[in-house]
């Protein structure tokens, strides 16, 4: 499929012009169309320029002033609205798709595409919508479900980004865990620091299996493993470090917190298998 061209019709602030083009810079689109656009909208230095970050030298700068009925003759067309108020006896603004059904839509899509934006106060009309192919609607709270024009465009724009945004450039979330061995070292190394620190030995492995647990729901990486086991370490090495005394009667003024009684009453519990 071709990437959608993005229009918007009867804007009337140019700060919104300008911050679609931004998102449409984000997200990988360059056409912008504008229908009865705001007198200014496309000067240099103004409203829209500002709002526009880096795209206003491709994507705003480029934009062109068209017909409604242009984009209509020209594209297969979805119209952007915030209420449907509509069920399946009407065929205005029902049925709609959400923006990430959408983006199944036009994956598979091979005529050029416009997603059709309308005012800041009321949208599209009637009117447009009835010419338009298809309509897509963003979900929202049933309290206030009208959204300012460029958040809508930039929600819409989101999920469109696997059809927009080359593969190579979304950021790389490869995890990897870090080896079994090392995670092993880690845990033996543990089991030494609580050893340099005398930890009960009746409550040893219920310990060891919380470290155990917690490690493993946190997937570490062989760097984080590796820095993990240095400090464990060096934890092990110097046992005074490890902070404040766990025997009340090692306080200085002999007295038990709060704190030291609860971890106390909690942690004589006979233990239970996970």
């Amino acid at each position: 499929m071709s990437t959608p061209a993005v229009a918007v019709v009867d804007s009337k602030t140019p700060g919104n012009v300008g911050t679609i083009a931004r998102a449409m810079k984000n997200f990988g689109l360059s056409e912008l169309l504008l229908v009865d656009p705001p007198a200014g909208v496309m000067e240099e230095h103004g409203e829209a320029w500002g709002f526009a970050g880096r795209a206003r030298e491709d994507v705003l700068a480029n934009a062109q002033v068209v017909d409604f009925d242009d984009i209509v003759e020209n594209y297969y067309t979805v119209g952007l609205t915030a209420t449907t108020n509509e069920d399946c006896r009407k065929h205005v603004r029902f049925p709609f798709f959400t923006p990430d059904e959408l983006a199944e839509d036009l994956a598979g899509l091979e005529a050029d595409s416009c997603l059709v934006f309308g005012r800041e106060a009321d949208g599209l009309t009637n009117e447009e919508l009835s010419k338009l192919d298809a309509v897509c609607s963003i979900p929202a709270s049933d309290d206030y479900p009208v959204l300012n024009l460029g958040q809508a465009a930039t929600i819409t724009l989101y999920e469109l980004r696997g059809l927009t945004v080359e593969e190579t450039q979304l950021p790389d979330r490869e995890h990897e865990r870090a080896e079994e061995a090392m995670l092993d070292r880690l845990y033996d190394q543990f089991d030494d620091l609580l050893d340099s620190i005398d930890h009960p030995e009746e409550k040893r492995a219920k310990t060891l299996r919380m470290a155990r647990r917690v490690f493993g729901r946190a997937h570490p990486t062989q760097r984080e493993a590796r820095s993990l086991l240095g400090i464990f370490r060096r934890a092990t090495n110097h046992p005074e470090l490890a902070g404040v005394p766990r025997d009340p009667a090692d306080r200085e003024d002999g007295s038990e917190t709060a704190d030291d009684a609860a971890s106390e009453t909690a942690t004589d519990r006979p233990a239970q298998d996970d």
